[in-house]
């Protein structure tokens, strides 16, 4: 439950702090006291967007700060573990400050926080309503909501959301994949005629290399084989360099043991003799082998332009990069052959989660419908009590063919207040003051359900006086033995029944004018109330009345 609230530098507000205790609290003051600023500054705490114009004017910031008792609310200890965030247990402390120059910061625990996590904590701390909340009885999701609450329905909906989105993933999937084979499938014979084009080539990846090489050599045949024999002469030839080599060894051999290298120069010319002869010899070999072949090279040439135009066409620059672009085009063959099984296999599985999906469906209708009974005879118990006896509601579940998030139903809250009038749409026929009190009474049974520790209402008694305005009174009495419930009235009559009573109002001694608030003593209480019922000029009548609404409240 809310403890305690700071604001600081807010609006009107230069310094205010209030305490708040369980069970129900009202809030009273004159029209234009400073009630609502309040109230926008606890709804910077659970969340909504900042505005600079809500800084006091000359103030460079301001703050707000609400501390939260939430000892009995273990089931927050895995927000606080999800979102790292200190738990101390009993306690936690929610605060916002804002800046003229347009910053806002967030903080839960001390720990700065995005305002997405503040409004999901604050979800499962408070609630307010406020008067325009009263709109929301005209949105089917609202209606639809307050049933599921009633029907307990968070495992259902949590397991049918679950196969909706997988069903809302393979639609996505197959439509994507239907997409792609389309695609792929006008492609096909442009994509078999490439794969072919480059497998007829019979492509090997050195091969480039090589034909380059023996281009070289046919291009210069006659050269090569002219050069060779010049070589093999002035090697093997008398007076040429290996006879000539012999017989420095022959000559060495004999005086090599009295010369201190003499058997180390012995050996290298040794190497050196058998090197050359290796050389000769083998080029001996490729010159018996070269010749110019006119045929061979004019293959290899074609060949080699053969290459380059494939690797020009595709803009690579290899024989490699072709092979690989082959094999793609291959896999991609490969994978039109195959789309077909694909697709069946992703309908079969999409067609199998449709029928999960319309199962999840038929449980969530079962138990909304099963929920009806009970919320329409809760509703009407209470709005009898709350001076509507010709009451007529009924909460209808009707079955659409489409399937959204939250299932394929439509929930319609139907009203008819008078005799011998056909139920309606509650915001075609319902009143100012009628729709105060229905939804006063759905808030109270949704309450009891929702485990919530805080309810704010702020002024849900617009349109009721008199008795009426008692009988709300008692309902949010009995709403407050298990949760805490604060209410902004303008009726003492609901002023009354409060365990705690709050003033608010303006000073305007001093230069600015500034808003505060304060518990009431008895006495001070007594006094507010008669003020609210007879005006600034308190009568006897008005204090006796007071005494009797505080004996009874």
């Amino acid at each position: 439950m809310l403890k305690s609230l700071h604001i600081s530098n807010y609006a009107l507000i230069t310094e205010l702090s209030i305490d708040f205790e369980s069970g129900l609290s009202v809030i009273t003051g004159e029209t234009g006291a400073g009630k609502s600023i309040i109230l926008g500054a606890l709804s910077l705490i659970l969340g909504q967007r900042a505005d600079t114009k809500s800084i006091k004017i000359d103030a460079d910031k301001c703050i707000i700060e609400a501390e939260f008792d939430i000892s009995s609310y273990t089931h927050l200890n895995s927000f606080f573990e999800q979102n790292d965030l200190d738990n101390q247990g009993k306690f936690c402390i929610i605060r916002r400050e804002l800046t003229n120059s347009g910053k806002s910061r967030a903080f839960i625990n001390d720990t700065p926080v995005g305002l997405n996590v503040v409004r999901d904590l604050s979800l499962r701390l408070i609630d307010i309503h406020s008067q325009h909340e009263n709109l929301l009885l005209s949105n089917v999701g609202y209606q639809l909501d307050v049933v599921d609450t009633i029907a307990q329905n968070t495992p259902l909906l949590s397991a049918y959301k679950q196969t909706y989105l997988l069903w809302r993933n393979l639609q996505s999937e197959l439509k994507q994949l239907q997409k792609t084979a389309e695609k792929q499938s006008s492609d096909l014979d442009y994509i078999q005629f490439q794969y072919q084009q480059l497998a007829d080539a019979n492509l090997l990846e050195n091969e480039q290399k090589d034909l380059e090489i023996e281009q070289e050599t046919l291009s210069h045949a006659e050269e090569i084989k002219s050069e060779l024999v010049k070589s093999q002469q002035l090697l093997e030839e008398d007076h040429a360099s290996l006879p000539l080599l012999k017989e420095t060894i022959s000559a060495l051999s004999h005086i090599k043991n009295f010369i201190p290298d003499g058997n180390n120069w012995y050996e290298r010319l040794q190497s050196t003799l058998i090197e050359l002869k290796d050389i000769s010899a083998e080029m001996r070999s490729f010159e018996e082998r070269v010749e110019f072949n006119h045929t061979r090279l004019e293959w290899v040439e074609n060949r080699l332009s053969e290459l380059f135009t494939l690797q020009k066409k595709y803009k690579v620059t290899s024989v490699a990069e072709l092979i690989e672009l082959r094999e793609s085009f291959n896999k991609q063959l490969q994978r039109i052959d195959s789309y077909d099984e694909e697709l069946n296999a992703l309908k079969v599985q999409l067609e199998a989660c449709f029928g999960q999906l319309k199962k999840d469906a038929v449980n969530l209708s079962d138990s909304r419908t099963k929920a009806c009974k009970p919320i329409e005879k809760y509703l009407v118990e209470q709005l009898t009590k709350l001076g509507m006896p010709n009451i007529q509601f009924q909460v209808v579940v009707s079955t659409d063919i489409d399937f959204t998030e939250n299932g394929n139903d439509e929930v319609q809250f139907l009203f008819s207040a008078n005799k011998n009038r056909p139920v309606q749409p509650v915001t075609l026929i319902a009143s100012g003051g009628e729709v105060s009190r229905l939804m006063l009474s759905i808030k109270s049974l949704v309450a009891h359900k929702a485990d919530l520790p805080t309810i704010i209402f702020d002024e849900i008694d617009t349109g009721v006086s008199g008795e009426i305005a008692n009988r709300m009174g008692e309902i949010m009495q009995v709403m407050s033995s298990d949760m805490q419930v604060i209410t902004i009235t303008h009726l003492p009559q609901i002023a009354a029944k409060g365990a705690q009573h709050y003033r608010v109002y303006k000073d305007e001694s001093g230069q600015q004018t500034q808003t505060h608030i304060q518990r009431l003593t008895t006495d001070e209480r007594l006094d507010e109330l008669a003020q609210m019922l007879s005006g600034k000029n308190v009568t006897d009548a008005a204090l006796l009345n007071a005494r009797e609404l505080l004996a009874n409240g």
